[in-house]
């Protein structure tokens, strides 16, 4: 039986998979059995991987199920102790496998693991979809050791140390498939986006650590499913972060933290009309009603896990405004943020 299960989501995305899923296979084969979890495509993806990796397996669903119902419906076929899950425009290198075991092994305490995630376009540089790590500020905007919004770090080995982290990057992230199963898998109501975040913060709940592994890279192209100018992806971002903020979040931070963070979407929403893209403009102001429309939904769920009274540790809500520090303080890099948390 394999130790990992690695799933890769594809959905008429032949050319991804004829440039990257030889390197996975290379480098990985040995040690992992390889599922596609192929969301009904039309362009001969299935055939083409049949042909010249026959042993790959493909797990064909019906319909289009997304990042996360994709990801979940494999995993039910998977085999593996370990779950993990690529992005079909992902390539790996030499031994990038053996350090995530390795640390799965040693560590039953860690719930998720993320390798180095560096650009496929600019290798020496972090890709911006991870980086070294995910992290969260105090109103649970994302960021990463080694790019903080827009701004991506070159990897001088400034985050080789193995550190507690917020979050593992969806574009290559290991858990336990016993974990994994057990939390339900990915909130497929999320569809695109932030859903590791919140399977991360749910892992934390449950007092399991999330760890970055500087010592496996792997290199990621990014927006392949959305380009990062998408007035969709700016949808999903917006009304996903208030979802998961809502789900997870103890009662007496919901009531601090989500009015502060519902008025600076609003500002953010108010400046993109003033630079007059329209398009964007109205998929954040249907991302906030889309969210309010689910808040029945989401107290439900808060009910059924009687998570009010769980407090979010310093490794899942970091302790200041990095909304604060990048744009007024005009701090560019982790190493320049204030060092309370770790």
């Amino acid at each position: 039986m394999p130790r990992v299960s690695i799933i890769i989501v594809s959905w008429n995305a032949l050319n991804h998979l004829k440039t990257f899923l030889p390197s996975v296979w290379n480098h990985s084969h040995s040690l992992a059995e390889i599922i596609i979890a192929d969301n009904d495509s039309s362009d001969d993806s299935n055939a083409w991987v049949r042909a010249h990796f026959p042993e790959v397996r493909i797990a064909e669903l019906d319909q289009n199920y997304g990042y996360c119902g994709g990801n979940n419906r494999a995993a039910l076929q998977a085999n593996g102790e370990y779950l993990l899950f690529l992005n079909n425009d992902v390539e790996v290198s030499s031994g990038w496998l053996e350090p995530l075991i390795r640390m799965m092994d040693e560590h039953p305490d860690v719930g998720a693991i993320q390798p180095k995630i560096r650009s496929v376009e600019q290798p020496a540089s972090f890709e911006y979809a991870g980086a070294a790590g995910g992290l969260l500020d105090r109103h649970g905007y994302p960021y990463c050791l080694g790019r903080i919004f827009d701004h991506v770090e070159e990897d001088k080995g400034q985050y080789d140390t193995v550190r507690p982290i917020s979050w593992a990057s969806g574009a290559a992230i290991m858990t336990r498939k016993t974990l994994f199963s057990e939390l339900g898998g990915f909130d497929e109501s999320f569809v695109f986006h932030m859903e590791e975040i919140d399977y991360c913060w749910r892992l934390r709940q449950r007092d399991y650590k999330i760890m970055n592994c500087p010592s496996s890279v792997v290199y990621h192209l990014g927006g392949g499913s959305l380009p990062s100018d998408s007035p969709r992806k700016r949808y999903y971002n917006f009304r996903n972060n208030l979802k998961m903020l809502f789900k997870n979040l103890p009662r007496k931070k919901l009531f601090t933290i989500l009015p502060v963070r519902l008025l600076l979407d609003m500002i953010a929403t108010f400046q993109t009309i003033l630079r007059l893209e329209w398009r964007m403009a109205f998929e954040m102001i249907r991302a906030r009603w889309h969210f309010y429309a689910s808040i029945p939904d989401l107290i439900a769920y808060r009910k059924s896990l009687s998570i009010n009274n769980i407090e979010p540790s310093p490794y899942v809500l970091r302790p200041y405004s990095i909304l604060w520090h990048y744009f007024i303080k005009k701090k560019k890099t982790f190493g320049d943020l204030p060092e309370s948390g770790f």
